[in-house]
């Protein structure tokens, strides 16, 4: 099997992101006359299908202009406006191609939450694996639902609270391919009990996993595995941490330390600090300025794959 990254978190992180209580704006879209017609995962259409890899990532934001303004400056992503269904809608691309998507929502006022990114696993089966996920404790937030372009997709929580959505893409899965800088590497799922997200995790999306040596820090690791390639892992929250259940999405970078820098100067905040991985490089989680909260990866282990 061809080895994967996990996020072995080390130190707490400083923000609360209280993620399914925000995620009404991707999962509450605004009721309108035409229907919703999203980009497509996939450009130019392809036929390949990978079931348990996290296939797309999208951003609920009260302010798409400012985070334009940062990812751009980031990671040299650009932006296409759409427009459908009474939705403000912006795809993200990096040298041509869509790495991600970001849906406008205003913070209702009063109420603590935090703008946060939506991880999308692909399933063959979208129907089923939301019967399977419900019929082992996880919740349907929205959907299932058809889209145009897009294909049918449905958000839940799993039986710890952490937010994903389950897609069978219609025009097809990205490629198994090593990320390029600027595009989606890895993602870890944060939880207090990762033996019981493995266990569920592997029911839905029927993954291989994998118990990884928990290290100094004492934490639980698992990797979920499908199709002989590592998909994601899932965490220990750290003691003490002020997190509620969710996943963080990694972007390759070249240098951690340098991208964090830049993040703060954009505005962002430092949530963990950059520092060694296990298997080398640096890791380091920022979140935007409007909080929500991302991972940066450098990818040096010579001879091991992870695909985005």
């Amino acid at each position: 099997m061809k080895t994967g990254k996990t996020w072995d978190i080390g130190k707490t992180l400083k923000q609360g992101l209280l993620v399914a209580a925000f995620f009404g704006a991707i999962v509450a879209m605004p009721a309108a006359a035409a229907p919703l017609r999203l980009p497509a995962v996939v450009e130019p259409v392809s036929r390949e299908q990978h079931p348990g890899k996290v296939v797309f990532q999208e951003l609920a934001t009260p302010d798409i202009a400012a985070a334009e303004r940062f990812y751009g400056g980031l990671f040299g992503w650009t932006f296409r406006e759409v427009q459908t269904g009474g939705l403000k809608y912006a795809e993200a691309r990096l040298d041509g191609h869509p790495v991600a998507g970001l849906v406008q929502k205003d913070l209702p006022k009063g109420k603590e939450r935090a703008p946060a990114w939506l991880s999308f696993i692909s399933v063959a089966d979208l129907d089923g694996a939301v019967k399977v996920a419900l019929e082992n404790g996880a919740k349907t937030l929205f959907g299932p639902r058809e889209l145009p372009n897009r294909g049918k997709e449905a958000v839940l929580s799993d039986p710890q609270g952490a937010v994903f959505a389950l897609l069978t893409s219609s025009s097809g899965d990205p490629s198994d391919i090593l990320a390029l800088y600027g595009e989606w590497i890895w993602s870890s799922l944060v939880v207090p009990d990762p033996d019981k997200d493995a266990a569920f995790y592997q029911k839905l999306a029927d993954y291989e996993v994998f118990e990884l040596p928990s290290g100094s820090s004492g934490t639980e690791h698992f990797l979920l595995a499908s199709g002989n390639y590592a998909r994601a892992s899932v965490n220990t929250t750290p003691p003490g941490g002020k997190t509620g259940p969710l996943w963080i999405n990694f972007v390759r970078v070249e240098k951690a330390d340098q991208m964090a820098a830049r993040a703060v100067a954009l505005g962002g905040t430092v949530l963990v600090a950059p520092r060694p991985d296990r298997h080398g490089g640096k890791l380091a989680v920022v979140a935007d300025p409007q909080g929500a909260a991302l991972g940066l990866m450098e990818w040096t282990a010579a001879g091991e794959e992870v695909v985005k």
